[in-house]
């Protein structure tokens, strides 16, 4: 397993990190949890992302059941807040000082530790004063709850001023987490400009594209029986914006590239993304054990320039690039 550091930050982390959105209490069984996680353990990931959020609450509780009994120094956990939780009541979601005192604290007790390595802001909160945000974080900081903070999904200016507060505090800023793939490269043009400046690494998710850069969605044809897109609970709705005809022919022809490079098209993938220097770690899931061997291939593979400028020649005019899809919701949408 290739090792990284999380931004220009001192903290070290493996390039790929095992995540739990769409499976743990939720999509995937819990002994069948239970084993990805032992795999990625034993694949050398040491780096494991969830949130509050996921499964309401039940994935952090699965991971940590998964991580017990393991050395804690050992490991890196990262967790995020602002999605609402429990009852969703009008003080159960956001990046108010509240939630944020009240969730970190959640988090680690249903991870069964007393700390995490990054806490993360899931999204830009646009009824909350930044400088109350921060100096929450701030405090879960030097309360030794979190070691370090991150964001997701923000924008260049939200990260740039989030950065300038941090300084002012005095607490470690290191990373965002945005969705990037082959596909969605909406963070190249603004926001990694930004993070290199600002010692910001990209944590980054979906680099398979919610499954479709596996290839095993064909143009003109449904979705496979037990797939991602046939399952309500397993991200359906995030698999559909990729299931056109346009996209999944494309897709296919990129499967002599994989193949000229000795990887699948999953590996190829998952390489893509961590080929940018400023993503830290690739983010993967997984419902069987040997999904998450398969990933963890990609890792410390070069891709030369050549089979780069083939992969967009081939995805040209398919991808995404609009830096204003980035975007973060405000409470009406959330609760409309």
């Amino acid at each position: 397993m290739e090792i990284r550091n999380l931004g220009a930050s001192g903290l070290k982390i493996s390039a790929i990190a095992y995540g739990n959105w769409l499976t743990h209490g939720s999509q995937v069984e819990e002994d069948a949890a239970l084993a990805c996680v032992r795999q990625a353990l034993d694949e050398g990931i040491t780096t494991f992302d969830t949130a509050d959020v996921y499964a309401n609450t039940a994935a952090e509780t699965v991971l940590g059941k998964a991580l017990s009994g393991e050395r804690r120094e050992g490991l890196e956990i990262f967790t995020k807040v602002f999605w609402p939780t429990g009852p969703g009541k009008h003080n159960d979601h956001g990046l108010s000082r509240k939630h944020i005192m009240e969730s970190i604290d959640g988090s680690l007790r249903r991870l069964g530790t007393d700390y995490v390595d990054l806490y993360q802001a899931h999204r830009f909160d646009h009824e909350v004063p930044l400088e109350e945000t921060m100096l929450a974080f701030a405090d879960v900081v030097r309360a030794g709850k979190a070691l370090y903070i991150g964001v997701s999904e923000w924008r260049a200016e939200e990260i740039r001023a989030a950065a300038l507060l941090a300084r002012e505090l005095r607490v470690p800023l290191v990373s965002n987490q945005p969705q990037y793939s082959m596909l969605w490269r909406t963070i190249e043009a603004e926001v990694v400009p930004a993070s290199r400046e600002l010692g910001i690494g990209q944590i980054v998710w979906s680099p398979i594209a919610q499954g479709v850069l596996t290839g095993k969605y064909l143009p003109g044809q449904p979705p496979p029986a037990g797939s991602r897109a046939t399952d309500a609970k397993g991200g359906a709705d995030n698999v559909g914006r990729w299931l056109k005809d346009d996209v999944l022919e494309r897709v296919q022809e990129l499967k002599p590239i994989a193949e000229s490079t000795g990887l699948t098209l999953a590996q190829l993938a998952v390489a893509w993304v961590l080929q940018n220097d400023n993503v830290s770690a690739a983010i993967i899931g997984a419902s069987r054990p040997e999904q998450v061997t398969e990933n963890v291939k990609a890792a410390g593979v070069t891709l030369d320039l050549g089979i780069l400028t083939a992969i967009d020649r081939v995805l040209d005019g398919v991808v995404t690039t609009d830096p204003g899809r980035t975007r973060s919701p405000r409470r009406s949408e959330m609760f409309s």
